[in-house]
């Protein structure tokens, strides 16, 4: 996969709309013709046209119903509303609320690329009225109804550490998603420090979470929570980092999966690539937050390509000694990649073929098919 381009400068802002590596894993397609100035919502119809009376058309440039994505969600009041986005960068903050279920959410060129919900909080930003941010404040967007999907779009959090060197609590979430049956297609989440925080509404909700052909970015746990989510056909990218010196640079799924629930994150026929040098990163490290010490995370990851950035002697480490990788739910089945070679059996457990056939799509989401789903 290409790299980043290096004469970018410093910031997730510059590389919003140009990541040739975003473009690989998604192999996209030029935007749509129809897509253009003249129809900035595609076929998705118009405020004169509307798919349906509950479609609303958002634009910047002034030619839909709002030119933000907030006003937008604040008209959509009750459940089954669509907001069709056209191409755009949307700085803002925006919240879904349990209310406004079964929500859609459809970038209209059908490019991740030219639909950017972004801005720059971080866990230890200070607020206005005092204190700061914490993690969860920190995210771009936030969904915590039921029933949510979103088609090409690009949700980011571009605060970078080199540009705040006093702030310590470094975490900037791009999207935290909280509700069950969420459902993402073609998206692009963009960060550093928890990008992607798959999460549930309650320790005892356990929220389900479709992610397909979706490319995910970031250094320090950048998929995270505990929710039971399934990523397939999706593309991880751990970034480079200048200001360490050493390894580990980060890791990619710090799982916190409820110890009631049976079934944490799935990967299934994706692959991890990397922009630091080789075993750079650990594949990943439990979560066991202080607010639920019973926890128990769980991750498999199958039919996977794992590059040459993961440390394959190692690929687990401890997030606290207190609770070890080894007495979690981790498990590997056949897995691919320079990352992906067993040289140290112990520290890679592999499911049998019997486990293998429970952990699947269809096992972990029950009677929910959101493959299925047309637009």
């Amino acid at each position: 996969m290409p790299s980043h381009d290096t004469r970018l400068p410093l910031s997730r802002r510059g590389f919003l709309l140009a990541s040739t590596g975003a473009a690989a894993a998604l192999a996209l397609a030029p935007a749509p013709a129809h897509a253009g100035a003249r129809r900035p919502f595609g076929r998705f119809g118009s405020p004169a046209a509307r798919l349906t009376p509950q479609t609303l058309y958002v634009d910047p440039k002034g030619r839909g119903d709002h030119t933000t994505v907030k006003d937008a969600v604040t008209a959509a009041t009750g459940s089954g509303w669509t907001l069709v986005l056209a191409p755009g960068t949307y700085r803002e903050t925006v919240a879904v609320d349990v209310t406004r279920t079964e929500a859609t959410w459809i970038g209209a060129s059908e490019d991740p690329r030219d639909v950017v919900i972004v801005y720059d909080n971080a866990a230890g930003t200070p607020k206005p009225g005092g204190g700061t941010y914490g993690t969860t404040g920190s995210a771009t967007t936030t969904v915590q109804a039921d029933g949510f999907t979103a088609r090409w779009i690009t949700f980011a959090n571009d605060w970078l550490r080199a540009d705040h060197p006093g702030i310590t609590g470094t975490q900037a979430v791009a999207i935290k998603v909280q509700g069950d049956r969420s459902a993402f297609h073609h998206c692009r989440f963009l960060g550093h420090q928890d990008t992607l925080y798959a999460d549930s509404i309650a320790l005892t909700s356990f929220a389900r979470q479709y992610f397909r052909r979706c490319y995910i970015e970031g250094d320090v746990d950048f998929v995270f929570g505990r929710a039971t989510a399934v990523y397939e056909n999706c593309h991880f990218r751990t970034l480079n980092r200048t200001d360490l010196a050493a390894a580990p640079y980060g890791f990619v799924f710090a799982p916190s999966t409820a110890g009631a629930n049976p079934r944490g994150y799935l990967v299934t026929r994706s692959r991890v690539s990397s922009e630091a040098p080789d075993a750079f990163y650990k594949l990943a490290r439990p979560w066991v937050p202080s607010s639920d010490t019973t926890a128990r995370p769980s991750l498999v990851v199958r039919d996977t390509w794992l590059g040459p950035g993961i440390d394959a002697a190692a690929p687990y480490t401890n997030m606290s000694d207190a609770f070890p990788w080894q007495n979690q739910r981790f498990a590997e089945y056949r897995d691919t990649g320079p990352g992906a070679r067993i040289t140290v059996p112990e520290n890679r457990p592999q499911l049998t073929g019997e486990q293998a056939q429970l952990a699947t799509r269809e096992v972990y989401l029950g009677d929910w098919r959101p493959w299925r789903e047309t637009c």
